[in-house]
């Protein structure tokens, strides 16, 4: 039996606001993204090629947690410096060859500082080597589900088989901030001092908005200016992808754009809660004829605020056959928001019914040979 029924709303999360319109963003591709159900609320060349720059630290950082939540090493453990993490262009820790750094600035130095050198020498500890750290790298992408992306280095550095996608590099900012929250205040930290010398991070969004706690920036002449960023409004974060801008204020303005409209055009909202009965089924051959039905758990769904009205759900129960107990599945129940399904969860009891006696039940055995 398929039943629809309409839904009344509350919102976990509303900026509601002044209307909030883009125009065209000042980069090659972006991705605005749900983090808590990672459902993308809205894209554009998502799944494009483009080269990361340092948004490939955010992959070399996940290895390193990775590695620290297996035990493998831990914070205070010391890593040596090669010739070749010490030789590494571009941005740079300022480590010094044959020295040993604890993890915990290595991993400063590659979030914070954006360091190719602290890359290079966690990559060589972790991996073995940089090639084998590499194909870490790539099989964590796979993984997750990265699926157009594809490393040779762990420091971003220009390479034509070096690319990734906003879409990939949503997946894995989602992915940084679930796995690892005992991790993810690296990424807000503003600055970082080693051997003397102090570099700011250079995601600017940190400085002007005190709800953006992360993620990484990005630049090299090839990829342009890239960032990823999440913000946190009350219960609501979510997380924006910007590559490819041409001078550095297009990945900040552009990824502002995007958080501004995605908190005032998309709501997280209650349809359904554990608590509320939701109808009362027949029950066969049990003390009580009825049940009363309930969804399995809560359900909060992302939608665009000007959809509120058009959510629905339609409860598809099964038959129902004494004894029942409390919590038993009865049916299925799919959220919909214009017709299309959001969310789906099972119904199940809210009590639980006895069978009823010999007559009832042989009574309620004939009712249903003939439903049947």
């Amino acid at each position: 039996m398929l039943l629809v029924f309409g839904l009344f709303l509350s919102s976990v999360q509303a900026q509601v606001g002044q209307q909030t319109l883009l125009t065209e963003l000042p980069v090659s591709s972006y991705a605005l993204m749900e983090a808590e159900s990672g459902q993308f609320l809205l894209a554009e060349n998502v799944d494009q090629h483009l080269p990361p720059a340092s948004l490939t630290k955010l992959m070399t950082a996940y290895l390193t947690f990775k590695a620290l939540d297996e035990g493998k090493l831990n914070m205070q453990t010391l890593v040596p410096v090669s010739q070749l993490a010490y030789e590494q262009p571009g941005s740079r820790m300022f480590i010094e060859v044959n020295r040993q750094i604890p993890v915990e600035d290595l991993i400063q130095g590659v979030i914070v500082q954006s360091g190719n050198d602290a890359s290079v020498a966690l990559a060589e500890y972790i991996g073995g080597s940089v090639d084998g750290f590499v194909l870490m790298m790539n099989n964590a992408a796979q993984s997750l589900s990265m699926s157009n992306t594809h490393y040779m280095n762990p420091t971003g550095l220009p390479d034509p088989n070096h690319y990734t996608t906003a879409r990939d590099i949503a997946i894995l900012s989602r992915q940084i901030i679930r796995e690892f929250p005992e991790y993810y205040h690296f990424y807000s930290q503003q600055s970082f001092t080693h051997n003397k010398i102090t570099q700011k991070n250079r995601n600017l969004l940190l400085y002007r908005n005190a709800n953006v706690d992360g993620l990484k920036t990005g630049h090299t002449q090839e990829a342009g200016y890239c960032l990823a960023s999440s913000e946190k409004r009350g219960d609501l974060r979510l997380i924006v992808v910007v590559l490819g801008g041409k001078v550095e204020e297009d990945r900040y303005s552009a990824s502002q754009a995007l958080l501004n409209y995605g908190f005032a055009q998309f709501a997280e909202v209650t349809a359904l809660t554990s608590d509320k009965i939701l109808m009362h089924a027949i029950v066969y051959k049990g003390e009580n004829n009825e049940v009363a039905v309930r969804a399995a758990q809560d359900v909060n769904i992302i939608i665009p605020v000007a959809d509120k009205q058009k959510v629905t759900a339609s409860l598809d129960l099964q038959r129902v056959i004494a004894p029942v107990k409390t919590g038993d599945k009865i049916g299925v129940i799919a959220v919909k928001v214009g017709g299309k399904v959001y969310a789906t969860i099972d119904a199940v009891a809210a009590e639980d019914v006895a069978e009823a006696g010999f007559f009832k039940r042989q009574w309620h055995g004939a009712k249903l040979l003939f439903a049947d």
